[in-house]
């Protein structure tokens, strides 16, 4: 397993290709890639940045599809889906994720029939370039609670769905939902490596579940999270790809870009290190 450094480290500030650079500099061996920058700046070029830096790229962020929405708007995006799978696989990424909102304004019967439909679509078009797909389930109530309709949050459920969708279908964990959500170790023995497509790192206060906030997080190591059972288990299966560092608020929008990639690779070293993984 290595650390990949992920957007949030600097709110958002620095994306591919300079977000490349800035994750090198830091002492990251990965860097998440923003596909629709990556694909403008060009296969050949995205290449030439990758080997010159030595970098790995650990996961196309975010299916470039819009499957929240209409038919319409979904049928647009799924038509250029081939060249987005075709671009992950050409720079060595074979590996896309979404987040699936776990409340919405549909019954949950109804939506999960229409996104077992949507990724099986989109699960199909990433098959013929080797591309895996991870959905991403959110744990915190609030997020449960935004809208009229839970809908999935817990990591089991999302483990089902996914295998509905594709044998190319996974998770993307992430330790602050697998946290939020009340899932277990043994939760990620269930998915195993085979399931698990991606995953995230960060750590969260110690507050009730009433008091949580997405968007309030804390480096790992920082807070409450078991991130040692956490890497432990995903050692277990035999996973052994990216750990994006993915820490929303901590003040991170507020500083330089480089102390926050900095930070964020400072502290996702020593708690790799204490989990015998460094």
């Amino acid at each position: 397993m290595y650390l990949a450094y992920n957007p949030t480290l600097t709110g958002g500030r620095v994306i591919w290709p300079e977000s490349a650079e800035l994750a090198t500099k830091a002492g990251f061996p990965g860097v998440d890639v923003n596909i629709r920058p990556a694909m403008d700046h060009g296969l050949d070029a995205t290449r030439s940045t990758r080997d010159s830096l030595e970098l790995r790229p650990a996961v196309v962020m975010d299916l470039p599809v819009e499957f929240r929405k209409d038919d319409a708007a979904f049928r647009r995006d799924l038509a250029l889906l081939p060249d987005a799978a075709t671009f992950a696989s050409a720079i060595g990424c074979p590996r896309m994720t979404t987040y699936i909102m776990s409340s919405s304004n549909t019954p949950k019967a109804e939506l999960r029939k229409i996104y077992v439909e949507r990724f099986r679509a989109c699960a199909d078009i990433l098959a013929r370039s080797h591309v895996r797909l991870g959905l991403e389930f959110l744990g915190p109530l609030h997020i449960r609670k935004a809208f009229p309709y839970e809908f999935i949050w817990r990591m089991n459920e999302m483990l089902e769905f996914a295998k509905e969708c594709g044998p190319n279908v996974g998770l993307l964990v992430d330790s602050w939902h697998w946290y939020h959500a009340g899932a277990t170790t043994k939760d990620i023995l269930a998915a195993g490596r085979d399931r698990i497509v991606h995953v995230q790192i960060n750590d969260s206060a110690k507050l009730p579940p009433e008091q949580v906030r997405d968007n309030e997080r804390l480096l790992p190591g920082e807070g409450v999270i078991d991130l040692i059972g956490f890497l432990g288990a995903l050692k277990e299966t035999g996973y052994n790809d990216a750990l994006s560092v993915e820490v929303f608020g901590r003040g991170l929008k507020e500083m330089p870009p480089a102390e926050g990639a900095r930070l964020g690779y400072q502290y996702g070293s020593k708690v790799l290190e204490k989990a015998g993984i460094a």
